[in-house]
């Protein structure tokens, strides 16, 4: 089991992001997304600040975030690279296997991608990071490039929003024949 320590699991800059994003989306009444926290045990407690200071991780998570827009179930995970590929060794079986099962039952799964290098945001459908991981599997490479990231799927700050992946998420939807309101 893997351990968390004072330096893991802070909030990252994306995540804050996303946060900021969905309280907005919350008070706008156009969609409804939580985070969805770690499963962790404390082992040790520093008393004095009332802090655990180390636990380990009960059972594998699933993704980072979960909820609905618009009667649409969404699910996704948020993954930064510094890189200009996405390592898939930072995508979990797991994972994979609960967007599989997530979008076999109606919803709608992917991974938001911030390139840090580059300051880029993007969201990756499922079927894409699907096909990936697959390949991986039967000994192809062990990420996906950047070229795999589709223009028009990126995401940026707008209509209030500092990350608005409802918009982009708008644009893949319709690209499969679905599509949402997002000016509320």
């Amino acid at each position: 089991m893997g351990y968390w320590n004072t330096r893991g699991l802070r909030g990252s800059a994306l995540e804050d992001l996303i946060n900021l994003t969905n309280d907005v989306y919350k008070q706008r009444h156009v969609a409804i997304i939580q985070k969805i926290p770690t499963p962790i045990t404390p082992v040790e407690l520093d008393k004095e600040h009332g802090n655990i200071s180390r636990a380990y991780f009960d059972h594998a998570s699933t993704v980072d975030y979960i909820g609905a827009v618009q009667g649409i179930p969404i699910c996704f995970d948020a993954k930064e690279t510094t890189e200009t590929r996405l390592p898939l060794q930072n995508v979990h079986p797991h994972q994979i296997e609960f967007m599989k099962e997530y979008e076999f039952n109606g919803g709608v799964a992917f991974l938001l991608v911030w390139f840090k290098k580059t300051d880029e945001y993007f969201l990756l459908p499922f079927k894409v990071l699907k096909s990936y991981w697959d390949g991986a599997q039967s000994g192809g490479r062990k990420s996906v490039p950047y070229s795999a990231f589709d223009r028009s799927l990126m995401i940026f700050n707008s209509n209030g929003c500092p990350l608005n992946y409802l918009e982009t998420l708008n644009t893949y939807l319709t690209m499969d024949k679905i599509q949402i309101d997002t000016k509320h």
